[in-house]
């Protein structure tokens, strides 16, 4: 059993008070999260969960908090789209030496998910373009992590009904 740092973000509906979010999570097996609700209508969720593997993690979490407060909406799952600083502060690099490094190595850097202004990365391609092409030492929980995160994603947006 390993431990699984992600993050999970939900809407809830803005008229159930702070107290009662957080007493209904810890409540209900959410007890290994920290719980964020600055915002009216949106909860976002640390977990620092155990298990055998990220998505069975993840998909845990997700049940828990979705039996605590059924009227929860799973928005995104991190870490997953990430711009050239928080994959600085993930790799331990800054962001201008990202941009050198993909600058540099157009045609081996991996392509962005959105590009623009930021432009938007999955986080487990960029770990693995470094793993791979830097030879930088990246851990196995957060490649397992970042791969989790994206291919959960992927497959919520697709049942996603707009």
């Amino acid at each position: 059993m390993n431990n699984y740092d992600f993050t999970l973000k939900f809407v809830v509906s803005a008229t159930i008070s702070s107290d009662e979010i957080t007493d209904s999570l810890y409540g209900g097996a959410c007890d290994d999260a920290i719980i964020g609700v600055g915002v009216p209508g949106r909860l976002a969720l640390n977990f620092m969960r155990e298990a055998a593997s990220a998505k069975e993690a993840i998909k845990s979490a997700i049940s828990d908090v979705q039996k605590s407060l059924p009227q929860a909406v799973l928005v995104e799952i991190g870490p997953d789209l990430v711009g050239l600083s928080d994959a600085g502060e993930q790799l331990k690099m800054s962001r201008q030496y990202l941009r050198k490094v993909r600058d540099k190595e157009l045609a081996k850097f991996p392509l962005p998910m959105h590009e623009g202004n930021p432009s938007l990365w999955h986080l487990y391609h960029l770990l693995e373009y470094f793993k791979q092409e830097k030879r930088k030492a990246i851990s196995e929980n957060d490649m397992e992590v970042a791969k989790a995160a994206m291919l959960l994603n992927y497959e919520h947006q697709k049942q996603r009904v707009y």
